[in-house]
């Protein structure tokens, strides 16, 4: 009886430790924790000039001064977009994390969710890989394909 005790709470030790958030995805999270400007919205790795609708929302001239907050105790945050002839304003609410997949960087994922806190994109989301983040400037980038071609999409952002 007493072995099986051990073996059961060995056995949930070492779930709650696979679930668990490392070190590093901790530490990023509480960095990305507040507020931040986007300031800029460039592409790399083409030649060209593009513009494109980023996140299924919005044209990407949109986004630049947009507002972004984080909050980490809840994984929950926002983006607000300024009104413009361009662009539909106001605020969108995400449910955001860090996750480390093994082959590349560490990736800030997000999707979207209603003022209330329900999933309001059908499970879909984004991930954006974390090129760069400190206290006071984070750089993001997302791939995406244009007419088979490789670009990579650049956010930089200030801490506000």
């Amino acid at each position: 009886m007493q072995k099986t005790k051990i073996i059961c709470m060995l056995a949930l030790v070492s779930i709650i430790y696979s679930c668990s958030v490392s070190k590093s995805a901790r530490q990023q999270r509480n960095l990305l924790s507040g507020s931040w400007i986007l300031n800029d919205v460039s592409y790399e790795n083409n030649q060209g000039s593009f513009k494109s609708v980023i996140f299924g929302d919005a044209q990407d001239i949109c986004f630049e001064g947009s507002d972004w907050f984080f909050r980490d105790n809840n994984s929950t945050g926002r983006y607000t977009i300024k009104q413009g002839s361009l662009c539909q304003g106001g605020d969108r609410f995400i449910r955001w994390s860090v996750v480390e997949p093994a082959d590349r960087l560490s990736q800030l994922q997000f999707k979207f969710i209603d003022d209330k806190r329900k999933d309001v994109s059908g499970g879909r989301g984004y991930r954006l890989d974390i090129a760069n983040l400190n206290e006071q400037t984070m750089t993001l980038k997302s791939n995406v394909s244009v007419d088979g071609q490789a670009v990579t999409i650049v956010y930089e952002f200030t801490r506000k």
